[in-house]
């Protein structure tokens, strides 16, 4: 594995489920492959759980770690072509790259969304030049888009919080395979939304599996600031990539008007503009803030549509959790308390937040381990 970005990359998400529980058992015992190997850590942007988890994965494989702040400490980088730097910004990141890679064999990047243009944002301009220039592997640590580290952890911390495993492609088939035929022809083409309730209530009491496929909801929250599309994005690609293989999850995302995802992400997902309606029967409910993606509202890309204050009825509290099967709570942290979710809520013991950020240097370490493994 070259390059960390999406689901696609780590290809059959039964066998990288397996190999994360490997992980888990013996978190040291591939100590060889990492000896005398160094991997560096770039922050375009603040972290916690993904500075910690990483550079913890990273020295479980034997690993020597730098981590470079960009802001704090290093020259300043120009990051566009064609610029005079007659200011502020002293070193160019197309020399600063490849300086970086001599030092390093493998290379994380985390820099978030700009909101100054969705073009440059969702061609993730930043990133690949990394991936152009360095000629190293480079895994994604978040990006203006994806966050596939924490989606990986977020499907590991469902799998085992699961009353039974996962089931395995082959035991439920693939979700699309078993949709009833008078059902295929509302399943939204790329570039379409699904409005509410052309394809939820079809897709709910097992009707489509044998059982019942465990209901996952990713729900929009209220957030005082423009927060970017990357952890939703990831965490709907990553969803529905396992319901298509076969891990009879059936995914349901809510969010007001306005806040429709890139179908490159979520194509394909029930989507229910009723918070209410969407989180009944729910097992696992995903709470997280974005800002608007631009798709139906282009003009309006990196903003916050309406004043949080007047959509505090979207703060997940024990009202939508009452109408769950008894669901636990999910989010990426950080978290607002009594913006996102009340207090009772994530305090309660359905809250799955913490072993769902512990379990991000198990997501981190599987990449970082098939890496290696490639050099």
């Amino acid at each position: 594995m070259k390059v960390f970005q999406h689901v696609t990359d780590l290809g059959d998400l039964n066998v990288a489920l397996a190999e994360a529980q490997e992980v888990k058992r013996d978190r040291y015992q591939w100590q060889h492959l990492g000896r005398n190997k160094t991997a560096l850590l770039i922050f375009f942007n603040n972290s916690l759980r993904t500075r910690l988890s990483t550079q913890k994965a990273a020295m479980n494989l034997g690993m020597n770690v730098i981590v470079l702040d960009v802001n704090q400490g290093a020259w300043k980088l120009e990051t566009e072509r064609g610029v005079v730097m007659d200011g502020d910004k002293s070193e160019h990141l197309l020399e600063a790259i490849p300086v970086m890679a001599s030092y390093c064999d493998l290379i994380g990047v985390r820099s978030f969304a700009r909101f100054e243009s969705r073009e440059d944002d969702y061609e993730e301009k930043i990133l690949n030049q990394f991936i152009r220039y360095s000629g190293r592997p480079v895994f994604f640590m978040e990006s203006a888009t994806v966050h596939p580290l924490q989606a990986f952890a977020d499907l590991i911390t469902i799998e085992e919080q699961t009353p039974s495993p996962l089931p395995l492609k082959g035991e439920r088939g693939h979700l699309q395979d078993q949709v009833p035929s008078q059902i295929h022809s509302t399943l939204p083409l790329e570039g379409e939304s699904l409005r509410v309730g052309e394809l939820c209530s079809g897709m709910r009491g097992g009707g489509l599996c044998p059982g019942r496929p465990i209901k996952v909801v990713l729900s929009w929250a209220p957030h005082p600031k423009a927060l970017p599309q990357a952890v939703p994005n990831s965490f709907a690609e990553w969803m529905l990539a396992a319901s298509q293989q076969g891990l009879g999850i059936d995914f349901v995302i809510t969010h007001p008007e306005g806040y429709e995802l890139d179908p490159q992400f979520a194509a394909g997902a029930c989507v229910e503009y009723d918070q209410m309606k969407a989180f009944e029967g729910a097992d696992f409910v995903y709470a997280k803030n974005w800002s608007c993606p631009g798709v139906t509202r282009p003009e309006d890309y990196g903003k916050v549509l309406h004043d949080y204050h007047t959509m505090m009825d979207w703060c997940v509290s024990a009202r939508q959790m009452a109408v769950t099967n008894d669901a636990h709570f999910m989010h990426c942290l950080p978290v607002r308390r009594n913006m996102i979710v009340t207090d009772d809520v994530i305090e309660s013991p359905r809250s799955l937040v913490i072993p769902e950020a512990a379990n991000r240097e198990i997501s981190a370490q599987v990449v970082l381990k098939r890496m290696l493994e490639a050099l």
